[in-house]
């Protein structure tokens, strides 16, 4: 029987999406910390964009291809801003700062509006609850849950930061099924991608999985081919999936206070 759902974090509990705005914010916000840390980028504005920007495409390329993460100490001076040159040792100290701001700035993040309340909902169905998510900083996903509010319907937080998996390398899920203490067939996963969400959670073993649309998911699955595992089900708005647990699962819908 289905007794958990484990979640995606950026487009599926949380609207995200990024543009020159948020991008010209995050280039800004980028150099005032690292001077603020004594490192001069030593060239314009312009410049400093495009070197950053191909330190990140460099970064994408490799995380992309092995489905692994690597640690902020290692991301920042051995891929985003290796172009610079910078003092390992002054900069070391604020990789993870430079992490959690890049996730904060470079997206705009918003909670979806009934998130909260299907949390609860699911919660007193009797529902195990936890997140899987793929993130450059260490501790972003569980501050913005916290931020939320929501962080306490969570029993567990997998962070491919902390792991060292990406999804949709399927030792992620299981370190979370681990975590989580439950088995693969008794668990939905809910996600925004079929790259990253859908096939991760399809090869790991998971009973089902559920796509949600973001303002992302096309860019993230441009490269999927028709023949990729296909999701279980599509809503359009998080606060669907209660009703489309409670038809898989009447058992768990019955229990309900």
């Amino acid at each position: 029987m289905l007794n958990t759902v484990l979640f995606d974090m950026g487009g599926t509990l949380e609207d995200i999406w990024n543009d020159e705005t948020t991008l010209a914010a995050v280039m800004e916000e980028l150099q005032a910390m690292l001077r603020s840390a004594g490192l001069e980028p030593g060239c314009g504005p312009a410049e400093f964009q495009e070197k950053v920007l191909a330190g990140l495409k460099a970064y994408k390329s490799w995380s992309e291809s092995v489905w692994l993460e690597k640690k902020p100490e290692e991301i920042w001076p051995d891929f985003y801003l290796k172009d610079f040159g910078f003092d390992r040792e002054k900069l070391l100290p604020i990789t993870e700062d430079l992490a959690n701001m890049w996730e904060l700035t470079y997206f705009h993040r918003e909670l979806r509006p009934g998130a909260a309340e299907m949390l609860e909902s699911l919660e007193r169905r009797g529902y195990k609850l936890g997140v899987v998510s793929n993130n450059a900083s260490l501790y972003n996903v569980f501050n913005v849950l916290e931020d939320y509010g929501i962080r306490h319907f969570m029993r567990d937080v997998t962070v491919s930061s902390v792991t060292g998996y990406r999804k949709p390398h399927p030792e992620i899920f299981r370190i979370s099924l681990r975590q989580m203490q439950v088995r693969a067939e008794e668990c939905v996963y809910v996600g925004d991608t079929i790259s990253r969400d859908i096939i991760g959670a399809k090869r790991a073993g998971l009973a089902k999985a559920v796509q949600i649309g973001s303002h992302l998911s096309a860019q993230k699955d441009a490269a999927v081919k028709d023949a990729a595992e296909k999701p279980d089900a599509v809503i359009s708005d998080i606060r669907e999936l209660t009703a489309w647990l409670d038809e898989v699962c009447p058992a768990m819908s019955a229990g309900r206070a």
